[in-house]
């Protein structure tokens, strides 16, 4: 086989390699007797377990929906509504409690007596005679 020419894998034969793989079959023997890497065929398993067997395209053909969040046509709209507003409700409990914290510390700040510099006298008197 020429180094400038790639192998294209047909679904099956994915397929079927990530089905022996996934039964508990050793990779490494398995890449051998298939002729294909042990990281190629991990990352068809990694593929499967994603999207199951439509991941497992052949080469150079997009993946449709692979990776994309389609909200409009998915049939979990309403879950995916009621989780983003969750995720508002968080946010803005959020930006409650920083805005709390903001005014203590200012306070925090403003009711601590100044020092008079470097070595000057502590505010409170020392224990030891």
């Amino acid at each position: 086989m020429s180094k400038g020419k790639r192998r294209v894998f047909s679904r099956e034969f994915k397929l079927s390699a990530v089905k022996r793989a996934l039964s508990g079959e050793n990779v490494a023997a398995l890449s051998r007797a298939l002729g294909v890497s042990a990281g190629r065929l991990y990352g068809w398993c990694q593929h499967y377990r994603a999207g199951g067997g439509e991941a497992l395209r052949p080469a150079c053909r997009p993946r449709k929906g692979y990776g994309v969040l389609d909200l409009e046509g998915s049939k979990d709209l309403a879950t995916a509504r009621r989780r983003i507003s969750e995720l508002e409700r968080k946010v803005g409990q959020q930006q409650v409690e920083l805005d709390f914290f903001r005014a203590a510390l200012r306070q925090v700040g403003g009711a601590r007596q100044p020092s008079d510099g470097p070595g000057g006298r502590a505010s409170t008197r020392s224990s030891r005679r």
